[in-house]
């Protein structure tokens, strides 16, 4: 049988579809941070419970998701997620956070500053943290709330790197 250059090129797109749809391999295993690592595991989850310590739990997950997001981490993405649906997030507000700028309406003032100091804090190699988002942040947080929000997005910026360096997969929650 003589195929056509147009079959031909048809039947090239679907097997680079087929391709691309399918599942990619599982990474290959990586270190275990946390038994390679136990004191400084350790150090990061105490740091983590002191970041959230006062902070509404709703916006801990959006600062979680949306610096998961930007650093690409799966494994984090997926875990907050999931915590937030059990917190009884709403959905909407889930699809939204990537790009909450366009959803203003989703997210309240004080979220809005939120979600922008976690993307210049988590972007920082672009040039620091700006004035303006710094300001916007704290006349949102007093002091303390401040602090615990710089904390928590160190703190998710930290988890994602461990996730991505030893290769976690979305969907296999260790905790």
């Amino acid at each position: 049988m003589v195929m056509t250059n147009n079959e031909n090129a048809t039947q090239t797109t679907a097997q680079a579809a087929a391709q691309t749809l399918a599942p990619a391999p599982a990474p290959a295993p990586r270190l275990n941070f946390a038994k390679a690592a136990p004191k400084a595991f350790k150090a990061v989850i105490g740091l983590d419970a002191a970041a959230r310590d006062g902070l509404d739990p709703a916006l801990v997950e959006l600062i979680q998701i949306r610096a998961s997001l930007l650093n690409g981490c799966a494994y984090c993405l997926h875990m907050h997620t999931s915590d937030a649906r059990k917190a009884g997030e709403d959905e909407a507000r889930l699809h939204m956070v990537g790009v909450w700028r366009e959803a203003r309406n989703f997210f309240t003032e004080k979220e809005q500053a939120a979600l922008d100091l976690t993307e210049a804090v988590t972007l920082v190699h672009r040039g620091g943290i700006p004035d303006d988002v710094y300001a916007r942040a704290a006349a949102h947080f007093d002091e303390m709330e401040l602090g615990h929000v710089l904390a928590l997005i160190f703190t998710i910026n930290t988890w994602n790197r461990i996730a991505l360096s030893t290769a976690k997969v979305a969907g296999e929650d260790e905790r």
